[in-house]
């Protein structure tokens, strides 16, 4: 599996890719950076097209999918939290225990915000697959693990509320 790196206005991003699939996007200094992976430098299509979103995510523009493949690598009930995330709107956020609600709508299985929280910590893809946009039940900025001012940052980037 490949990596790069892609500068921005948080810092060097770390991407890993394998044919033509984006795997992860860490910050510097992230909890589960790699998460197992053996990543070797090298180039994939997957980076131009995850540098294209990017760049348009932090010109301040809602980017579209297209173009993208994201292929994070988890267990199945993380996969499941991890789609959920991609239907939070841009500029929204919604929290742990309404995320555990929907799953448990969808699949008929009894959730815990907790277990959600979990999935949502452990997502391999940030910014692109938008943990950040989940807050505690008070509305507060727990759990990022990229950090608590990153999440913040791209909450106020995203012109969503930091709190509720």
């Amino acid at each position: 599996m490949f990596r790069t790196e892609y500068s921005s206005p948080l810092g060097v991003l770390t991407l890993a890719a394998e044919n033509g699939e984006l795997k992860g996007l860490w910050m510097e200094g992230q909890k589960y950076f790699g998460a197992g992976l053996a990543l070797e430098p090298g180039d994939d299509p997957a980076f131009r097209a995850a540098g294209r979103w990017l760049d348009s995510y932090f010109r301040g523009e809602r980017p579209g999918m297209e173009g993208l493949t994201l292929s994070p690598e988890g267990t199945p009930f993380r996969r499941e939290v991890w789609e959920l995330l991609l239907e939070i709107p841009y500029g929204e956020v919604t929290s742990y225990g309404e995320l555990a609600a929907r799953l448990a709508e969808r699949t008929g299985r009894t959730v815990t915000a907790r277990a959600v929280g979990g999935a949502v910590g452990h997502n391999p893809i940030s910014i692109i697959i938008p943990c950040h946009r989940v807050l505690g039940a008070d509305g507060s900025l727990t759990g990022y693990a990229g950090g608590v001012e990153r999440k913040s940052w791209l909450l106020r980037h995203e012109g969503a509320p930091a709190d509720r």
